[in-house]
């Protein structure tokens, strides 16, 4: 999930960025209200996290601004100051949880997936399409039962194509899902990844192919069981 971390603490950020990155997120770090300003305006996020106390102004009424605006992804206020009263003017201000610093990654990582859950509505966090089962808040996926052991990146890409499950996923979609903006990417990463998951499929039995819509993406749907030797 694409996540936004204003933060100018150098130290902290790099740490939180590594375990984040490392469960999946693939995360941008902007240290200022304005280049949080211009990330936002330029990539679509399933989350934010802000420091409140930001060189260029308040992390707070930069979150407002944002809800002003129509901006509804969720946010997370993160803020070395703890008081009652300043907790109480976070959460009124738009925000949807709140961690004292220093922050544990771990914590914040729970928190996180508690909140997408919550803004996604998500009663029944599971998602099934085929004989596939998928947990977007454990980031696991199993086929018939038994688990689907497959790369973080893989991982990724399946979750945005069970989002739009038997719709075209246009290729910019997919990577500005996946991909940071300072992420080295080779050219023909996402298709290198397309491939990898194809083969897990493919050998775990899966009712479900992933179909290319040449020069457009790509689309997740259910194979024809009945038909031998499908092509993608």
């Amino acid at each position: 999930m694409r996540t936004l971390l204003v933060d100018h603490e150098r130290d902290p950020a790099r740490i939180i960025r590594q375990a984040l990155s490392g469960c999946g997120f693939a995360v941008d770090l902007a240290s200022t209200l304005d280049e949080a300003a211009a990330a936002v305006g330029c990539a679509r996020y399933d989350i934010l996290l802000i420091e409140l106390s930001l060189p260029d102004g308040d992390g707070l009424e930069w979150l407002k601004q944002l809800r002003r605006d129509g901006y509804s992804m969720p946010a997370v206020m993160m803020s070395s100051l703890n008081q009652l009263g300043r907790r109480i003017a976070i959460f009124n201000g738009g925000a949807d949880d709140f961690l004292p610093k220093p922050v544990s990654p771990d914590e914040l990582i729970a928190r996180m997936r508690a909140t997408l859950r919550r803004a996604n509505q998500m009663t029944a966090p599971v998602v099934t399409f085929g004989n596939l089962r998928f947990d977007p808040i454990g980031r696991q996926a199993s086929v018939n039962g038994r688990p689907l052991k497959i790369a973080r990146r893989e991982v990724c890409i399946l979750e945005h194509l069970l989002s739009r499950a038997g719709r075209i996923v246009a290729r910019a979609s997919l990577e500005d899902g996946l991909y940071a903006f300072d992420n080295e990417v080779s050219t023909n990463a996402l298709e290198v990844g397309i491939y990898r998951l194809r083969a897990h499929l493919r050998q775990s039995g899966a009712t479900l192919r992933i179909k290319t819509a040449r020069g457009i993406g790509y689309i997740l749907e259910i194979r024809d069981v009945g038909r031998v030797g499908n092509r993608t």
